[in-house]
């Protein structure tokens, strides 16, 4: 497999090249614009029109990505990266090419994305390795929940959870430690 992209057209309203927040160590992250989900009190409403933000050039995104030999992985935040998951998934084969790990936002619970029948959603799901999953839910939010917003979302294992054959929440070795 190449490490390099197709030029299917990708719209983002932004980039993080060195987050510590959006996933498991340093991330380089990619937020996608246009969401459908437009949830009361939403971190990142300025994604929700799928007409802003600007097109990006993936093979741009990639060249960043292999720039940092520090980062451990890439985060698709959003907006909603399943609404284009057919142009993400280019870069996310990219991204697991270059030995990086892959985590998604979605405002889908997993069981509603394994029933799309979208190749690319399909694709983009095989190619994950953490999903945080569901819609904000304002009155569940709490800020001090690892890669989440509120209570109701979940940090799922994928790689385990397609082990196993059941939704396996991820653990990272902070949530075993004690202060």
């Amino acid at each position: 497999m190449s490490n390099t992209v197709s030029h299917k057209a990708l719209r983002i309203a932004g980039v993080q090249q060195d987050s510590i927040v959006d996933g498991p160590g340093i991330r380089y992250v990619i937020f996608t614009q246009g969401c459908p989900h437009h949830c009361p009190g939403c971190h990142n409403p300025q994604t929700h029109d799928p007409e802003g933000g600007r097109e990006a050039d993936a093979e741009e995104i990639l060249t960043q990505i292999r720039g940092n030999p520090l980062l451990g992985g890439v985060t698709f935040s959003g907006g909603e990266p399943f609404a284009q998951a057919e142009a993400l998934v280019p870069l996310a084969e990219a991204v697991k090419a270059l030995g990086k790990h892959l985590m998604i936002y979605t405002g889908y619970r997993y069981e509603t994305l394994q029933k799309m029948e979208q190749p690319g959603v399909q694709r983009l799901l095989a190619l994950a390795d953490i999903l945080v999953d569901g819609p904000f839910v304002l009155a569940e939010r709490d800020l001090t929940l690892p890669y989440r917003g509120s209570a109701n979302q979940r940090v799922i294992d994928l790689g385990k959870t397609r082990e196993q054959g059941e939704v396996v929440l991820y653990r990272s070795e902070y949530d075993v430690l004690s202060f």
